[in-house]
């Protein structure tokens, strides 16, 4: 997808972004129309609320095929990126090619959102779709209107495609995306700048995994733990780590689902889908800090070796933890992973990602992200990048008298803590595994990770939820 600098003569589509305050198509256009546009706006009540649009046929009017009218609500980056991803959205359903958008008046923010918003919305998982059932994708596009130039725009499309990267692993099917291959998605990633190490099976039980080789050892695909590190071209202004979860498939081991509960389970590695979106990006952004990406693997399949109720592991920190629910999988691949982060004197701030509970689901639904953290002030910073980024999260408390709901008669702790505050136990099982000093976040991705339904722009399926926040917020350090 290129951005071209000037307007498109030829463009299959031109959209006209309107605000709530400005509700004028221009002139030049709708005279074009004989002022049936500014009539369809008027008679179809058109208050340009963000991602609403109006579409027509332009009859020969104009060079373009499509004149479009999107709503960018207040007018601000999050209406931008609406806009823009409508209108985009609507360009792939029709299968056009080139797109033309007008947004007057917007400056950096808008044109990183609309770069951005443009590839989320002719996004498509059509890889086993017949070629009748799919249609053509964006080839290039212009911006007009802008206070900004191209290269914002760019950034835009590179945190676009890192987030569509997620999406991409996250449709996959569990027979493409397992331990070994969702490995390979992050070797394929290697540069000078960004190393990747790739721990096999027998590393992983000799260095002590016992969380991740627990959980994979019920599978004949055995699993993987990965290690992504990119150092800045200059001097590094900070040290993070991402960690993610990444069961490429959860059949619930001994603890088995039903068949409706594992139609979606080749998401379960939503977690570890994010972490490697992110650090496709990275380089082309130029970040100026370390970071590091850092993923468990595995299949969570039932089998004569599989985990049982019952099991006690011992962690690298000494902690032990009793096994409840073989189905609660994901905290004690992330626990590993955590505990090896915790070595890592040089890194300040950790944040885990996870499709880890269904009461995240219960408590906010599929448009947040239930967010918690040992420090508040960490919290509000990736809440306002997340707002920022128009991505839903809500900071949820770490109850210290729930962690009575996690002792255990023979361990230390156990691996839930029953139906109640399920999200919240999670986050406090995890937190027996961050090493006190280091900055920590917990982001519970379970309802935004797979769309059931289209939500505004962004088709069902995987949407690679918190990457654009993520790398926003590494910009900001």
């Amino acid at each position: 997808m290129q951005i071209a600098s000037a307007p498109l003569s030829n463009a299959a589509l031109h959209a006209i972004v309107l605000t709530e305050g400005d509700l004028s198509v221009p002139a030049e256009l709708d005279a074009a129309f004989g002022g049936a546009l500014s009539a369809m706006v008027a008679d179809e009540k058109f208050k340009a609320g963000a991602g609403a649009s109006l579409t027509v046929r332009s009859m020969g009017k104009t060079s373009a095929k499509w004149v479009g009218i999107f709503g960018a609500g207040k007018g601000d980056a999050n209406g931008a990126r609406l806009a823009a991803g409508a209108a985009s959205s609507f360009a792939r359903k029709k299968g056009l090619t080139s797109l033309d958008i007008n947004f007057q008046g917007g400056g950096k923010a808008h044109a990183e959102a609309i770069g951005e918003g443009i590839v989320a919305g002719n996004y498509r998982y059509d890889r086993y779709l017949p070629e009748a059932r799919s249609t053509a994708a964006l080839e290039n596009f212009s911006v007009q209107g802008l206070d900004a130039p191209d290269a914002d725009v760019l950034t835009g499309l590179i945190m676009g495609q890192a987030r569509s990267l997620a999406r991409d692993l996250i449709n996959d099917p569990a027979d493409d995306i397992y331990p070994e291959t969702l490995a390979q998605a992050a070797t394929k990633l290697g540069t000078e700048r960004l190393q990747v190490e790739v721990w096999d099976h027998d590393r992983l039980k000799n260095a002590g995994m016992v969380g991740i080789t627990a959980v994979g050892q019920g599978s004949d695909r055995k699993p993987r733990f990965v290690h992504m590190t990119y150092t800045p071209a200059g001097e590094s202004k900070g040290n993070v780590a991402l960690v993610g979860k990444g069961v490429t498939f959860d059949a619930g081991g001994l603890s088995i689902k039903p068949s409706g509960g594992m139609i979606t389970m080749k998401c379960d590695m939503g977690g570890a889908a994010a972490v490697i979106g992110v650090m496709s990006a990275v380089e082309k952004l130029g970040l100026n800090v370390t970071v590091h990406g850092i993923f468990g693997a595995a299949e969570n399949m039932l089998a004569g070796n599989s985990y049982k109720l019952g099991d006690v592991l011992t962690y690298n920190n000494g902690t032990t933890v009793e096994i409840h629910n073989t189905d609660a999988e994901g905290r004690l691949v992330l626990a590993d992973c955590l505990c090896y982060v915790g070595k890592m004197d040089e890194v300040t701030h950790v944040v885990d990602l996870a499709t880890l509970t269904g009461a995240a689901v219960v408590a906010v639904g599929e448009k947040y992200t239930a967010l918690y953290s040992n420090d508040d002030d960490f919290a509000a910073e990736l809440l306002g990048h997340a707002k920022s980024s128009g991505e839903g999260s809500w900071h949820m408390p770490l109850e210290e008298s729930y962690n009575e709901l996690l002792k255990s008669d023979i361990a230390d702790i156990k691996n839930v803590g029953g139906r109640a505050a399920g999200s919240i136990t999670a986050a406090l099982f995890l937190q027996n595994f961050v090493v006190e000093g280091k900055t920590w976040s917990h982001l519970d991705i379970a309802g935004p990770a797979f769309l059931s339904a289209p939500q505004k722009h962004m088709e069902k399926g995987g949407a690679g939820p918190q990457v654009v926040t993520l790398l926003s917020w590494l910009r900001s350090i």
